[in-house]
C-alpha cells in the first residue's frame, strides 16, 4: 500500500483520480482524508475564481479610459482568488511530509549494492583519504574496513564505510551535516539500523541486513564505531 507522501503527490497531480490504491489509502488513513478535503476545497475555490467573468475589451495601459465599477470589482475578485489559490497551493505542496533521514540512508544503500561483497580490508591509503576529507580517522578497534568511499549525500560528501563484524558486514555513514536530537532506530526495506547523535559532529548511521540481528546488536556496533572515530 502506498505511503502518505505517495498518496499526496498522486492526489495533487490528479485530485479527481479514482485509482484503487488511492481509494484504499484514503479509506485507511484519517490524516490523508483531512488532507484530501483541503485539496478539494482549494480546487473548488480555484474553479470559482476562474469562472468570474471580466467581460468587455481589454484596455491598453496607455489608454485613459474609465472602467465600470462592477468590472473593476470582478477583476479584483479574480486577482485575489488567483493569489489565494497560489498561496494555498504552495502551502499544500509544503505540507507534504519530508522523507526521513533513515529513508534517505537506506535509499543511498540501493545505489551501492556491491559495497558488502568483499571482506578484504581496503588499503590504508585509500581509507585514510576518505577519512581525511571528513577531518577524522578510524581507530583499529572499529574492526576491518572492507569498503570506504566519499559519497554525495544530501548535497554533502560523507564517508560511507563497511565494517566487518561477527554478525557480518555493517554499513557506517558519517553524517557530519545531519544533526539529530536523540538516537533513532529504524527498520526500512529489510535493513535494521540506528542513527546516533555525535556532539559537535552531526551523527553516524549504522545499518545491517542480517535478518537475525537484533536492535541490541546494531546499537552495540554503533557504540563501538562511534568510540573508534577520532576527530582531527
Amino acid at each position: 500500500m502506498m505511503d502518505h507522501e505517495q498518496y499526496r503527490r498522486a492526489l495533487l497531480a490528479n485530485p479527481e483520480s479514482r485509482d484503487a490504491e488511492l481509494l484504499a489509502h484514503y479509506a485507511s488513513c484519517a490524516e490523508c482524508r483531512a488532507y484530501t478535503e483541503r485539496v478539494q476545497k482549494f480546487e473548488e475555490r480555484l474553479r470559482r475564481a476562474l469562472e468570474v467573468p471580466v467581460g468587455g475589451a481589454d484596455v491598453l495601459p496607455f489608454q485613459r479610459r474609465e472602467l465600470p465599477r462592477s468590472r473593476i470589482s470582478r477583476m479584483f475578485a479574480l486577482a485575489a482568488s488567483v493569489i489565494l489559490g497560489l498561496v494555498i497551493g504552495g502551502g499544500l505542496w509544503l505540507s507534504l511530509p519530508k522523507r526521513s533521514l533513515a529513508a534517505d540512508v537506506v535509499a543511498h544503500m540501493a545505489g551501492e549494492p556491491d559495497s558488502w561483497n568483499t571482506r578484504q580490508a581496503v588499503p590504508d591509503s585509500e581509507a585514510e583519504k576518505v577519512f581525511s576529507n571528513a577531518n577524522m580517522h578510524l581507530a583499529p578497534t572499529a574492526g576491518v574496513v572492507s569498503y570506504a568511499s566519499g559519497c554525495e549525500f544530501r548535497h554533502h560528501v560523507v564517508p560511507h564505510l563497511v565494517v566487518q563484524s561477527p554478525k557480518g558486514p555493517v554499513t557506517v555513514m558519517v553524517l557530519v551535516h545531519e544533526k539529530v536530537k536523540a538516537q533513532q532506530q529504524f527498520d526500512e526495506q529489510g535493513y535494521r539500523g540506528t542513527i546516533v547523535p555525535v556532539k559537535d559532529h552531526g551523527s553516524i548511521a549504522v545499518l545491517m541486513k542480517d535478518p537475525d540481528s537484533s536492535r541490541q546488536d546494531v546499537d552495540a556496533i554503533a557504540a563501538k564505531v562511534r568510540a573508534a572515530i577520532v576527530w582531527n
